[in-house]
């Protein structure tokens, strides 16, 4: 997926899990946080961020804060619309019968339901920006909502239920757990595995504008077959570039 209009900035700080202050060429402005996750990792007094412009003159916010360059480089995408932006772009080339989004099932509204021939799967997509020594993690806040759809997904029957980590980020092709935030979530998760749940990873190339899949993936149906079911590890991720954005 890519933005349009984006410019870069300097973050000040974040009064709450909606807006953030940034500075943009010397001008203090306050700019729509598309990520209601805590990101205290990566929203840093002096961080350089990206904004992305509204086309909605009646906004009370004319940008979204939508990358984030980390103190250790790496640049993160926090968008929490783009994960299932690009999970879709990535399902369009499997070769599926079916894709239908937010497939409401049970108590829940997952994200998407696909069918191939006689098969058909239950997915639910979750975007990781927390990295820790190179490896993925999530959530990183607490979410009751991701649990309730874990165990909709556990109970699936007559679905091959598959949760997808869209990772947000360049050089990073696992996620766990985050269980010092939320081990009521990674309890959900442990139980969902044991279920029969697939999960598998989706490595992804972040630009300033941009958030675009890894090349050369194995197909859906490769991962979720493979045991173990993490199976995107040896994804051939592109390097980064950001060349035109500084």
């Amino acid at each position: 997926m890519r933005y349009r209009n984006v410019i870069r900035a300097a973050f000040i700080d974040r009064p709450n899990r909606f807006i953030a202050r940034v500075d943009i060429n010397g001008r203090r402005e306050t700019v729509h946080v598309k990520n209601t996750g805590r990101c205290r990792e990566l929203l840093l007094p002096g961080a350089d961020v990206w904004l992305s412009g509204s086309d909605n003159p009646n906004r009370k916010t004319a940008w979204d804060l939508i990358a984030v360059r980390k103190s250790n480089g790496l640049l993160v995408n926090i968008d929490s619309q783009a994960p299932n932006a690009v999970a879709r772009e990535w399902l369009e080339t499997q070769h599926l019968d079916v894709i239908r989004p937010e497939y409401v099932y049970g108590q829940s509204r997952l994200d998407f339901m696909m069918e191939r021939g006689n098969e058909r799967f239950l997915m639910e997509v979750k975007g990781c920006t927390l990295e820790r020594n190179g490896i993925g993690y999530f959530p990183d806040a607490p979410t009751e909502r991701g649990a309730k759809h874990l165990r909709e997904l556990a109970n699936a029957a007559g679905y091959r239920p598959v949760l997808l980590f869209v990772i947000q980020m360049d050089g990073i092709t696992e996620v766990r757990g985050n269980r010092e935030t939320d081990p009521s979530f990674c309890e959900a998760l442990d139980d969902a595995e044991k279920a029969g749940v697939k999960v598998i990873f989706l490595p992804c190339h972040v630009e300033p504008d941009s958030l675009s899949f890894a090349v050369k993936l194995p197909s859906m149906f490769t991962m979720i077959n493979h045991e173990p079911c993490h199976s995107a590890v040896n994804a051939d991720v592109l390097p980064g570039n950001e060349s035109g954005f500084f």
